[in-house]
């Protein structure tokens, strides 16, 4: 029988021994790179996970600060709700102790009261006539003017004016368009824009017209002038004259007065200031029999 060297024996056992470690070692080895791959994977999920609860939590603090904003503002309005039912309560109890007051007012005082109101009714229409009166008469003055301002267009401004004061209607003609200096004969130049005026005048007979002679604080003493309340009436005698004869407007429509130097326009220290004293107005009125009228209406 051949007997084994020992020594051979040896080395195989340990080849063999040698050949199993390394394969456990390489099975080992393939193992921890399988953990270690899926570790990896294992904590990215966790990673994302976390950011995903941390998006989470931020929105979820927010919503929960939204909410306590809300549960103050309810508490607030709560609180203003309840302060407004407590004075309503005492509003109540108010009138419904002025309630009992009136209650005992007797038939007398209830009638008294009712007078009262009727009257107050009865003011309020005559309140509400004048109110359309005016709106009538602005309107009414509104289309005179019109009318007026583009008859007289191709008049100078500083001869003759038409405007709208103190809801009248006032035509300005200045003197040295009218007459002569210190005479009160109509120019033959202002015959025609008299003509115009009467023209539009004519078209609204339901108007009066108050004729206003004007002059500056020069002293004038004539043969046929007295001074200058003398001059002031007889220009606006001869507007309204003229006015009746020549244009047809209805005498009984017109007034004629003169306020001499007392209503100036301007002042009287310079010439610029006298040229517009020297004036005749013809002022545009409502017939006062129709104002009257409506007046007594409203009784």
């Amino acid at each position: 029988m051949k007997l084994i060297n020992p020594i051979t024996l040896f080395l195989s056992f340990v080849l063999v021994s040698s050949c199993v470690s390394k394969k456990k070692l390489i099975e080992s080895q393939a193992k921890y790179a399988d953990l270690s791959s899926k570790s990896e994977t294992q904590i990215k999920e966790l990673k994302s996970e976390l950011v995903d609860s941390e998006k989470e939590g931020m929105a979820l603090r927010a919503e929960l600060k939204g909410k306590q904003v809300e549960i103050v503002n309810t508490t607030n309005q709560l609180k203003l709700t309840v302060e407004q039912l407590d004075y309503l309560k005492k509003t109540n109890t108010n009138l419904l102790d002025r309630l009992s007051e009136l209650s005992i007012v007797n038939k007398t005082g209830a009638e008294n009261m009712k007078k009262t109101l009727d009257a107050l009714n009865e003011q309020s229409k005559y309140i509400k006539d004048l109110n359309a009166s005016v709106q009538r008469k602005d309107s009414l003055n509104l289309a005179l003017v019109i009318n007026l301002k583009k008859s007289l267009e191709n008049i100078s401004d500083d001869d003759v004016k038409v405007e709208v004061k103190k809801g009248l209607v006032y035509i300005s003609i200045s003197d040295q368009l009218l007459f002569t200096p210190a005479s009160y004969l109509i120019n033959a130049k202002a015959e025609s824009v008299l003509e115009k005026v009467a023209k539009v005048l004519n078209d609204h007979a339901e108007l009066d017209l108050l004729v206003e002679g004007h002059t500056d604080n020069v002293p004038i003493a004539t043969e046929s002038i007295v001074d200058n309340w003398d001059l002031s009436t007889k220009r606006a005698t001869s507007v309204v004259r003229l006015l009746q004869n020549k244009f047809g407007i209805a005498p009984q429509r017109m007034t004629a007065g003169g306020r001499s130097e007392f209503v100036p326009k301007a002042t009287n220290d310079t010439d610029s200031g006298k040229q517009q004293n020297r004036r005749t107005e013809i002022i545009v009125t409502p017939k006062l029999d129709q104002l009257f009228q409506l007046l007594d209406n409203q009784k």
